[in-house]
């Protein structure tokens, strides 16, 4: 039997009656300091009543009243499951057979503790979820056994995440918070009275860490955007709708996460674009859907209705190659030439198979909440490209056969994200057309210039966003022909196909990983997008680039031209400046790059190669290798070795205070 605790609602920081933390959470807090990562104590105005706390009074998002001492509870019922039942013996049989035979847990034997591995936690926290989840659909044994070794490991596990790095309360602990829960959930009928305790006492324990960490308090600031704050909270939320009526303080800790995630859903972008990039989407996403999809069943508080959710399958289907299985890498996203070639360890991570893991599987969840027929039909194109998803057996719930997808021949292949300031044009949705995608705004959209003031709780953690304004990436010929050079420890304009002033870039780049750390947002701001054409054949694109860079190099105003028509693109870069100041052009190509004659070069690729004209006569070119400073372990993101992946064609002309650079580029 379950423990008789009186049910009571808990508000506020007072109410979270949290023990002492003890080993090696003031370290964590530290670090997390200095990382800006999920919170951030100091510097904020925050006084009087934290926003929190007044989020958390007026909307503590209980437990339904018709849930109580009820479970399954958190995504679904005993009524729902037999739902889930008859789909996976019906209409989802191929969908559900498919997800059985991906379960990481009847793979795979859990890390042993302390699993330390990289991301060792995360896939023990996802893995015994598919496995309860099967248990409770197929009756089965063997998955009851999977779940239980993988609920045990976690159980073993003294840290939860890394010991060296933000313990206990950072992207590890959300997944294990998550997966503890929800198995607990799931399999609560069946569980003895001395499983249950040990399982419920493991999650309290580090529930009750997580909610210390992010319990508001004076001048407290949260990266509402950053995936470190809403990943742990997601799970943490999980977490206390499964323990709602057993633990008195579980109340405060679905309060304290409601809360973060009303302002974590205030911040996104309202074109559906992802700052963090396409791969931290696929990291990400899922945590957004668990989160809210908790709220939405436990405790009836649906929050999905948002534009950045409604627009985020436009963002995933334009973020894809016309090859199907690279992206138009913005950001962090993979490591640019190495992961293109497929060789190492990391394919195995984001090509298992040769195929894009993209959890396209989310964008169902997202067409049956909003009856969307363009999301299914993004979901369906993927599908049909054979991408991977991690939690496959999510879309037992989420997908609806009844929303008839929308050909991809019927969504417009040209959008600009007009908050990001993020072009993607492509001549079809076949995997012969040729495109392009061209960035010029500032790195969290030009909306969070205007929430900045208003919300002195939210501080920007934008290290996973590249200075790369005014760059692009160029697809054709079945060859990714030119583009950044991936997830950067330190990031650097030098590594995109962006402009150089005497050699430096933007913002604030080269102190760590953050590029726009302590750099004034309203100059981001400023960066935008002037002039916009997008045709059938032909796009015309400029940009006001000047708020870029630093005011001591000079640069009184910058603006690129960027243009496709016939089959090949120009750049066409006007500068002025207050000083005489060199002006540099990049392409960067992750093969060899070949000089044909002064001004001309092969940019070499397979298939296709990609030629690059200097047109103005006094500019010079130099082809260098293209380093990185690649990522480092967590907790040290910016102290990664320094690695080559592939060569930069850079094109400079004299050092002058006005200037117009032209370079043309055809396969």
């Amino acid at each position: 039997m379950q423990p008789n605790f009186k049910r009571r609602r808990l508000l506020g920081t007072a109410a979270l009656a949290l023990p002492a933390l003890g080993g090696g959470i003031p370290s964590a807090f530290a670090q997390d300091a200095r990382e800006a990562l999920g919170t951030k104590q100091g510097g904020a105005a925050t006084g009087g009543v934290h926003p929190l706390t007044k989020l958390m009074q007026a909307h503590p998002a209980p437990l339904r009243a018709e849930l109580s001492g009820v479970h399954p509870r958190v995504f679904t019922t005993a009524a729902g499951l037999e739902q889930l039942r008859q789909r996976a013996r019906g209409s989802h049989s191929a969908i559900w057979q498919k997800a059985l035979s991906g379960l990481v847990a009847m793979r795979a034997e859990p890390e042993a503790s302390p699993a330390q591995t990289r991301r060792a936690q995360n896939t023990v926290g996802i893995g015994m979820v598919g496995a309860a989840l099967a248990y409770k659909i197929e009756g089965d044994a063997r998955y009851l056994e999977a779940a239980k070794r993988y609920m045990d490991a976690a159980v073993s596990y003294p840290v939860w995440g890394y010991t060296f790095s933000k313990p206990d309360i950072d992207l590890a602990a959300g997944h294990l918070l998550y997966g503890l829960g929800t198995a607990y959930d799931l399999l609560f009928d069946v569980l003895s009275v001395e499983e249950r305790t040990r399982y419920r006492e493991k999650l309290v324990r580090h529930a009750r860490i997580m909610a210390a960490h992010f319990s508001p308090k004076p001048g407290k600031s949260y990266s509402y955007s950053q995936n470190h704050c809403f990943i742990p909270i997601s799970g943490l939320a999980v977490a206390a709708y499964a323990v709602f009526d057993e633990v008195p303080e579980a109340a405060g800790w679905a309060a304290l996460s409601r809360a973060i995630f009303t302002q974590v859903l205030s911040v996104a972008s309202p074109d559906g674009y992802f700052y963090e990039g396409v791969e931290y989407w696929i990291f990400s996403m899922p945590w957004i859907i668990h989160g809210l999809d908790a709220f939405a069943h436990a405790a009836g508080d649906d929050m999905y209705d948002l534009p950045a959710l409604r627009k985020a399958h436009l963002y995933m289907a334009h973020s894809i190659t016309p090859n199907g299985q690279d992206i138009f890498d913005f950001g962090d996203a993979f490591e640019g030439p190495v992961t293109r070639s497929r060789v190492g360890h990391e394919p195995d991570r984001t090509h298992p198979g040769g195929k894009l893991h993209s959890n396209y599987n989310l964008l169902y969840r997202l067409a049956q909440r909003f009856g969307n027929p363009e999301a299914q039909g993004v979901a369906a194109w993927m599908d049909s490209l054979g991408h991977i998803c991690a939690e496959d057996f999510w879309s037992l719930q989420w997908y609806e056969p009844s929303i008839k997808p929308t050909p991809m021949s019927a969504i417009p292949p040209h959008h600009h994200f007009d908050d990001l300031g993020t072009v993607y044009w492509r001549s079809d949705w076949s995997s012969k057309a040729t495109a392009f995608a061209f960035r010029a705004g500032p790195p969290e959209g030009h909306h969070a210039a205007s929430l900045i003031g208003k919300m002195p709780d939210w501080h920007l953690s934008m290290g996973h966003s590249h200075p790369d304004a005014g760059s692009f990436i160029l697809f054709g010929g079945g060859s990714y022909l030119t583009g950044p050079k991936g997830y950067a420890g330190i990031p650097s304009s030098k590594i995109s196909n962006t402009l150089l002033v005497d050699g430096q870039g933007q913002a604030n780049e080269g102190g760590g990983h953050d590029a726009f750390e302590g750099y004034p947002y309203a100059r981001l701001d400023s960066i935008r997008i002037t002039k916009l054409t997008l045709g059938k054949d032909h796009a015309d694109i400029v940009a006001d680039l000047t708020g870029a860079y630093r005011p001591e190099l000079g640069i009184e105003k910058l603006e690129r031209r960027f243009s496709f028509a016939r089959g090949a693109w120009t750049t066409s870069d006007t500068m002025k400046a207050s000083k005489p100041v060199v002006l540099t052009a990049q392409v960067h190509g992750d093969r060899e790059i070949k000089q044909l004659d002064e001004r001309s070069f092969l940019v070499e690729g397979q298939p296709s190669a990609l030629k690059v004209d200097a047109r103005t006569k006094a500019a010079a070119a130099v082809v260098e290798p293209g380093f990185v400073v690649s990522a480092g372990p967590p907790g040290n993101v910016d102290k990664g070795p320094k690695q080559q992946r592939g060569n930069v064609l850079r094109i400079s002309l004299p050092a002058s205070r006005q200037a117009t650079l032209v370079t043309g580029m055809k396969f």
